[in-house]
């Protein structure tokens, strides 16, 4: 499954139909919404009155099959203009609605993991995306590649070419399943769900081993030796993005409270601020996905950290940082790639001391203090940066692990699994005559009883590709 999005060059007339469709998806979502919370409202009043659960008001289902007899059966009412858009536009807002209270459904059960799923809201002219999807009815790519066809909608020209997907398309390696609408960045795009056969595909360097620590002073820090640098796209464009909103503040904006309308100056203020964070959020995603697929079609085996982001935006000195470096959509994109290219993603512990342990020794610091961007290490005197240090201690989790005493392999000598350890080394925890753990860290009792220390040094071997 692939996604092909491109950018539409629509006419006003046309334009004026993606929004109408666009209110239709919202105004099912807020019918159906309104009459879901009337019955829960209704049964909960009732059940304050002491009324038994036989005699309450009948639960109003909301599935999307629920929703929409229901929504059938209103539409005339409610909406009777309702034949003038396509009926994929409503039950895209019906099929939204219907995943919203599942997950809020599931987050009070306990079925659902993450944070917990409050119960859906309204959807707002102003705030929400306009959206729509089309699952059924003619969709496909015109063969001069600058135009594509929407049920309703028509012909529809776009910015872009088509011709990456319209040749899996003419060599029968592709098939559309649905096409989704949107407005982002105060510009129409029209994103494809194909289906695709996809060739095998083997990276550069099969057997080789990469690792990858991200940050904020370097994007990323490869065990190669290679530190990418990080573009700092935000800040580049903070001081446009400020001049901006500076503008829009001073125009006569939308107010709630007396239910005026915004001048026409404001909406063009506000249209340069959406362009301008778009441009960031496109030169971001376009920095990650070069970086990306150069790495999944080189390297075989790709080793990253589990990071905790929403803790690391906690810190309000690095949260505009962190959060314009991109780490969750970095690993994202390197799951689905190495997939692709016949690769594989190890991720690393979010314990494991990548910044703390040396990458010659294997001792560990207590303490690595977020200004020292030189890692020395002060039991063999390695110096390198603190960057490249993480990756190459990254890299060696993916390697098999041989201890020189018993000859038997491990596949993670260094401790991936738990927080760091006030020693210094680290250490490989095997029982008499068994093989050691992959993972775990700590002692080796020797054969006579006898407590004794075996660090992860010198005497063990790494075999890495």
């Amino acid at each position: 499954m692939q996604a092909y999005r491109f950018a539409l060059d629509v006419t006003p007339g046309q334009e004026r139909a993606l929004w109408t469709h666009a209110g239709a998806a919202r105004l099912a979502y807020n019918w159906s919404l309104a009459r879901v919370k009337a019955v829960l409202d209704q049964r909960a009043a009732e059940r304050s009155y002491g009324v038994d659960e036989a005699d309450l008001t009948p639960a109003a289902g909301w599935t999307l099959p629920a929703l929409r007899r229901a929504w059938n059966a209103a539409k005339n009412d409610v909406a009777p203009w309702w034949s003038k858009c396509s009926k994929e536009a409503y039950n895209t807002g019906l099929d939204a609605l219907a995943r919203a209270l599942k997950n809020w459904a599931d987050s009070r059960a306990g079925r659902r993991a993450g944070r917990p799923v409050g119960f859906p809201r309204f959807k707002s002219r102003r705030r929400s995306t306009p959206t729509m999807r089309f699952t059924t009815g003619a969709i496909r790519v015109e063969s001069d590649r600058k135009h594509v066809v929407l049920p309703r909608l028509g012909r529809l020209k776009t910015h872009e070419s088509t011709r990456k997907l319209a040749r899996r398309l003419d060599a029968g390696t592709a098939r559309i399943l649905s096409a989704t609408v949107r407005r982002d960045g105060g510009r129409w795009h029209v994103s494809f769900c194909v289906e695709l056969d996809r060739t095998e595909r083997v990276p550069a360097r099969p057997h080789t081993t990469i690792g990858v620590d991200v940050g904020v002073k370097h994007l990323a820090g490869l065990s190669t030796g290679e530190l990418v640098p990080n573009p700092r796209h935000l800040d580049t464009t903070a001081r446009r993005m400020r001049r901006r909103a500076r503008r829009m503040s001073r125009r006569v904006g939308p107010d709630r409270r007396t239910g005026s309308c915004p001048s026409k100056r404001w909406e063009a203020a506000r249209r340069q601020v959406a362009r301008a964070h778009a441009r960031v959020a496109n030169l971001r995603r376009d920095g990650l996905h070069k970086l990306t697929t150069r790495l999944a079609r080189e390297y075989g085996t790709i080793v990253v950290e589990d990071l905790n982001v929403a803790g690391m935006l906690r810190n309000r000195w690095l949260a505009r940082h962190i959060a314009d470096a991109g780490f969750a959509e970095l690993r994202r994109q390197l799951a689905y790639k190495a997939g692709w290219n016949a690769g594989r993603l190890v991720v690393a512990d979010r314990w494991y001391p990548s910044s703390k342990t040396c990458s010659g020794c294997g001792a560990v610091k207590t303490k690595l203090a977020l200004s020292e961007r030189t890692y020395t290490c002060t039991t063999c005197g390695l110096t390198l940066d603190r960057d490249l240090n993480a990756a190459r201690n990254l890299a060696a989790l993916a390697c098999e692990v041989i201890d020189a005493r018993s000859g038997r392999e491990s596949q993670n000598g260094r401790g991936a699994d738990r927080k760091t350890r006030p020693r210094g080394p680290v250490a490989v925890k095997r029982q008499p005559g068994t093989a050691a753990s992959a993972g775990q860290t700590g002692t080796v009792p020797p054969q006579d009883g006898t407590a004794d220390h075996v660090p992860f040094r010198h005497h063990e071997r790494l075999r890495c590709g």
